[in-house]
């Protein structure tokens, strides 16, 4: 254990204070030095791209073959996140070592978790980007289920606000994580997304439809806190731009609701 944080904080205290108040609130500060409490976290920045992309090659091999869909869109993330040479080149490495056999996915599930650091606006964020490719073949396929579910457990994500981060991509009102295709992707093409105006409200906002006016409010004001891009800090840009896209989807369920239901 240091004690240089307490001893230094302890006297610093004493001098500026010249009684033991200040002997005391130095030493308690310089303890929370000690700690690292009081030291600055470190930027987010891009340091989720490789786990990403490693998890992403995992997740599309966990099915069979990675088909040209799942290519495309990782292809398609790649470009969205704006990566620059050296970014897309380890990130290609990595979904090509993702995708080899024997590859240890809690590895980058870990490290995902890590990036994250209990945040649940970046963990909506990582399942929002990872759901092209999981929906890339059309029919939710077993395997990918279970590999997602695993992450967000990892993450602390429920199946409920899963199905509303999907029903806000556009991917089923009913949200796939209740209700699956037991064939997976066998057969199924590649399929277009349902346009926005089909998701659930009530799924996006996490509720059942016989929900009071006080639980929509609560949790209308819970998923906002939690999708404010203003949060983010330094992330890149099309986290944001994602973000920003979840509040209005959020706002436009929440306002749905209000003008079924007759409440303001």
């Amino acid at each position: 254990m240091s004690w240089i944080g307490k001893l230094t904080g302890a006297f610093l205290g004493y001098l500026l204070f010249r009684n033991v108040f200040g002997l005391v609130l130095g030493g308690m500060l310089g303890h929370f030095l000690d700690v690292g409490l009081l030291r600055p976290r470190p930027a987010l920045g891009a340091s989720f791209i490789e786990p990403l992309f490693a998890f992403a090659g995992a997740l599309s091999k966990s099915d069979g073959r990675v088909s040209e869909q799942e290519i495309r869109a990782a292809e398609g993330l790649m470009a969205r996140l704006r990566l620059d040479d050296e970014q897309r080149r380890v990130a290609i490495e990595r979904f090509s070592a993702g995708k080899q056999p024997g590859y240890e996915v809690q590895d980058a599930v870990a490290e995902l978790k890590q990036w994250t650091r209990g945040r649940r606006d970046l963990a909506f964020l990582l399942l929002d980007m990872l759901l092209d490719l999981v929906y890339a073949e059309g029919p939710l396929a077993v395997a990918k289920q279970a590999m997602v579910r695993k992450l967000c457990w990892s993450l602390g994500v429920s199946d409920a606000e899963l199905a509303a981060i999907t029903a806000m991509k556009g991917y089923g009102a009913q949200g796939p994580w209740q209700q699956h295709d037991p064939r997976g992707s066998a057969g199924g093409g590649p399929r277009a997304a349902p346009s926005r105006p089909q998701a659930d409200p009530y799924t996006v906002l996490g509720i059942g439809r016989g929900a009071e006016p006080r639980e929509i409010k609560r949790a209308y004001r819970k998923l906002m806190s939690q999708h404010h891009p203003d949060k983010l800090g330094n992330v890149p840009e099309e986290l944001k731009r994602r973000a920003e896209v979840q509040a209005r989807e959020i706002n436009a369920a929440y306002e749905r609701i209000k003008s079924e239901r007759g409440f303001t």
